[in-house]
């Protein structure tokens, strides 16, 4: 079912190179991507995507040529404050590496390298896992005062041990579109008129949310296939070791409210925020609300322990951010704030903690537990 003329966003023409990337895979696939595939390639194709080519992404302000601002951007405060839970997590789990996923601009691995510093912990490593070679040259550059302890790395090995962080990076991994029209689910994909132009097409579908949504209004929602594959290999490949995850998102029953009938789904550029992913394909972030339910299942499924489930602002503040505002300046204490304000970051945002070995109780879900909305 294709989307009527009267219903569709508008269409835009994106990079050439990339376009005829994803046009031959529309053609190959027999005229219809679904949208996983096609959000695949819009941020990750080789070379093309929005996070392989050199732009710039990450930054406060739109005059810097960046698109969107995460919390180590805003505040150095929240890496030296999310070092505290890996310092006690290294510890916990007799561990000495840390793993971090998606590292953006560095920010976050250098925050969190200064506070272990700061604590006296011994690292012996802090392996940066990034797709993007512009991303890891710049990260490179920010960490080089850190030496032979900062490695990359472009896949997982076998076996690994050690606390891994992701900081939006499951907001990031395709989603699968579903759209319930009349009652019948169809999967949302992606077609190419003979101009060039991207549409909406949906076919029938066997896929479900994981949830029944009530009702029997037209609903657009996601599914988050990939991102739960990704965590039971995670739970794999980690022999021992703790893992905390930071993204904006909900449990299952919010995600799949009746009247979130929109979905989730969001671009970023410019430090503006729209919803139309066939727009300047290559050129924007493309993300997804994380569903916190699904992490927890998939975790649990392949062997892992939920340490806690809670909101980013009760996280920080657990780990003693209040005392570091209290210590800084005003200007600094006036963008941590932003982390933990609920119209900011501090709510939206929540923090999921895993591990592999025996749990413990976790600092950072010492108050403000949310298990019970997974």
């Amino acid at each position: 079912m294709s989307i009527p003329l009267s219903s569709r966003p508008a269409s835009g023409a994106p990079d050439a190179a990339l376009s005829a990337m994803i046009r031959a895979a529309v053609h190959d696939a027999g005229g219809w991507l679904p949208f996983d595939r096609f959000m695949h390639l819009a941020l990750y194709a080789p070379g093309l995507g929005y996070y392989a080519h050199g732009s710039r992404k990450l930054g406060r302000l739109p005059q810097d040529g960046s698109d969107f601002v995460t919390a180590p951007e805003l505040s150095p405060l929240f890496g030296q404050t999310l070092a505290v839970q890996v310092a006690e997590a290294l510890q916990a789990t007799g561990t000495d590496e840390v793993w971090e996923f998606g590292a953006g601009s560095g920010a976050l691995a250098e925050q969190v390298l200064d506070g272990l510093q700061q604590q006296g912990v011994a690292l012996r490593r802090y392996t940066i896992v990034d797709v993007s070679g512009s991303l890891r040259a710049r990260q490179q550059q920010r960490l080089a005062r850190f030496g032979g302890i900062v490695q990359w790395a472009d896949a997982l090995p076998e076996q690994m041990r050690g606390v891994v962080l992701g900081n939006e990076v499951l907001d990031a991994m395709p989603v699968q579109l579903l759209h319930r029209v009349a009652g019948v689910w169809h999967e949302r994909g992606v077609a190419c008129t003979a101009d060039g132009q991207w549409i909406w097409e949906d076919r029938p579908t066997a896929l479900r949310p994981p949830l029944d949504v009530p009702g029997d209004h037209d609903y657009l929602t996601e599914i988050h296939p990939q991102g739960e594959a990704f965590i039971a290999t995670l739970a794999q490949h980690l022999q021992q070791g703790a893992a905390f995850f930071i993204d904006y998102g909900f449990g299952e029953r919010e995600y799949y409210h009746p009247q979130r009938d929109g979905g989730t789904l969001m671009c970023h550029q410019g430090h503006r925020a729209d919803d139309n992913p066939l727009l300047a394909v290559g050129d924007k972030d493309i993300t997804a609300h994380v569903n916190f339910t699904g992490v927890a299942v998939a975790a649990q499924q392949a062997g892992l322990e939920i340490l806690g489930y809670t909101s980013q602002g009760w996280f920080l503040l657990n780990l003693g951010l209040a005392q570091r505002m209290e210590a800084s300046d005003l200007p600094t204490r006036t963008m941590a704030q932003k982390l933990l304000m609920e119209h900011e970051m501090g709510e939206l945002f929540k923090v999921i903690g895993l591990c592999k070995g025996e749990p413990w109780a976790a600092q950072g879900f010492a108050g403000g537990d949310r298990l019970r909305m997974l």
